[in-house]
């Protein structure tokens, strides 16, 4: 199991892992690659990673759609947007790698989507051997 700390700077942002999980998987290695978000008000995708508009427009529909304030929340800690947005964009990715190199598409990269920041984040990686060795 490896560990990739995080600090996000914002109440919600998309942070590119993808260096990041890169540099946690040995050259020789082959099979996938599991990603898990240890945050409940944290989330994974994957999603273009040229265009930094795509984020903007993740994050922005994001909160259209759940709002931070509803008059029916009843969480007391007040964050149960960043709950729900967390649990739409899933807490967990499964990325195949080859020789040590994440297959991604060429326009693809891997967020760390956080939604109640800022905060020290954690996310955990575990390197599951498979195909050729």
């Amino acid at each position: 199991m490896r560990t990739i700390e995080l600090q996000s700077d914002k109440h919600s942002t998309m942070l590119d892992i993808t260096a990041a999980v890169q540099r946690e998987i040995p050259e020789s290695f082959s099979g996938i690659c599991h990603i898990f978000c240890n945050h409940t008000t944290a989330g994974l995708t994957i999603n273009e990673n040229a265009d930094p508009d795509v984020r903007h427009d993740i994050l922005a529909n994001l909160e259209q759609l759940i709002p931070w304030q509803q008059p029916y929340f009843r969480h007391f800690e007040g964050n149960s947007a960043a709950h729900l947005k967390a649990s739409l964009l899933g807490f967990s990715l499964t990325v195949p790698v080859d020789r040590g190199r994440l297959t991604l598409g060429t326009w693809q990269g891997i967020y760390f989507c956080e939604f109640d920041g800022p905060r020290r984040r954690q996310v955990s990686l575990q390197l599951i051997p498979g195909g050729e060795q």
